[in-house]
């Protein structure tokens, strides 16, 4: 079922309404859809090069608002966001990580957890809607959830005008690896500076 979802998303991305098929998809994935908008970012971005900015843009915007939608879930309709939730095995982990968040610095825990969400291949879904399960702070969820998923969609889209196939075929093979890295790294150095500002500031 997946790889003929990823088939499907593939031949849309060369749809004369492709900018309307990405922005459904980006949506869609952000709240339970299992095929990621990287998919089509990339082939579009390849054949379209001028418009690479654009196409970042329609995936950032509509990933947001279907991570909107996925934190809504989460807050208001407890059984479907659970059903979600399983279809992911992730329903043992969102109860560590509901305890993480009362513990100590359990908010900055969930915040570099969201943008690992949004960044890397984890299921950004799942971690929408148990961000609005635990009822972690809407603004911040939007804020970190505009940075992760734009920093994300950017590098896919730019890089794809500018390198091609080329750049693909690294995505394909290697991707998740660096963008985990990457991530990764990024936390890292963003809790290197709050520690520096809590102690020394």
């Amino acid at each position: 079922m997946l790889t003929e979802l990823y088939n499907k998303c593939l031949k849309l991305a060369a749809h004369k309404y492709s900018n309307y098929f990405l922005a459904i998809v980006s949506f869609l994935e952000s709240s339970f859809f299992p095929i990621p908008p990287d998919v089509m970012i990339a082939p579009m971005a390849i054949a379209r090069k001028n418009d690479f900015f654009k196409i970042f843009l329609i995936a950032t915007i509509f990933s947001v608002l279907g991570g909107i939608l996925g934190y809504f879930l989460g807050a208001y309709f407890f059984d479907f966001a659970m059903n979600i939730i399983e279809f992911y095995n992730y329903k043992e982990k969102m109860f560590d990580f509901k305890n993480a968040l009362t513990q100590g610095d359990g908010f900055y825990t969930w915040l570099g957890i969201l943008f690992l969400a949004g960044f890397t291949p984890l299921p950004y879904k799942v971690f929408t809607i148990v961000s609005g399960l635990i009822g972690f702070n809407f603004t911040i969820f939007i804020l970190i959830s505009l940075i992760s998923r734009g920093l994300r969609f950017f590098i896919v889209s730019y890089l794809s005008s500018k390198f091609g196939n080329t750049f693909t075929s690294f995505i394909n093979q290697h991707g998740q690896k660096w963008f985990t890295i990457i991530g990764i790294l990024i936390v890292i150095i963003a809790t290197i500076f709050y520690l520096l500002i809590r102690y020394y500031g």
